[in-house]
This record gives structure tokens, sequence and C-alpha cells, in this order.
């Protein structure tokens, strides 16, 4: 069982995982649009799979806003600024 934070460090951002928090509910993988999240190995407090982002997680933060338990953070990369 793992209690401390994952994160994972993604194309578009940084995927954070809270297994302390996480019910494994599934909620996250069901409104996920690209479909990229999948059940881990790394079980939560409550003995249930939590999850895991694939590199094709755009850190739209829908996963963020459904989770019921608040186990999932986003932080989206900021683009370069333009330059001429």
């Amino acid at each position: 069982m793992e209690f401390k934070s994952k994160t994972q460090e993604l194309t578009k951002g940084d995927f954070t995982l809270f297994p302390g928090l996480c019910k494994g509910c599934g909620l996250c993988i069901e409104k996920c649009p690209k479909k990229c999240l999948n059940w881990s190995d790394v079980l939560g407090v409550y003995g249930t799979p939590t999850i895991e982002a694939g590199d094709a997680c755009i850190a739209c933060s829908i996963c963020q806003e459904v989770c019921p338990d608040c186990a999932i953070h986003i932080e989206k990369r900021k683009k370069p600024p333009f330059t001429i």
C-alpha cells in the first residue's frame, strides 16, 4: 500500500495522485476524454487499485474535477512566451 503522493511528469503537465485519498471508484477513468488513465498496481488506503496516467494525457484536469476524494492534482505546463 502506498501513502505518499506519486507524480508523473508527462508531456503536457504533471499528474499527481494521492493514493491515501483514492478509493478506486474509477470515475476519473470513465470521464477521461483521451482514455489515458489506467488502473495501477499500487493499492490505495482502501486496498483497491489506484490509477496512473498514460503519455496521451493532455492535462485537461477533468479527472481532477470529477474525483470525489480530491486524490488527483494536475499541474499544466506553461507554454513559453511567444517571441518574434
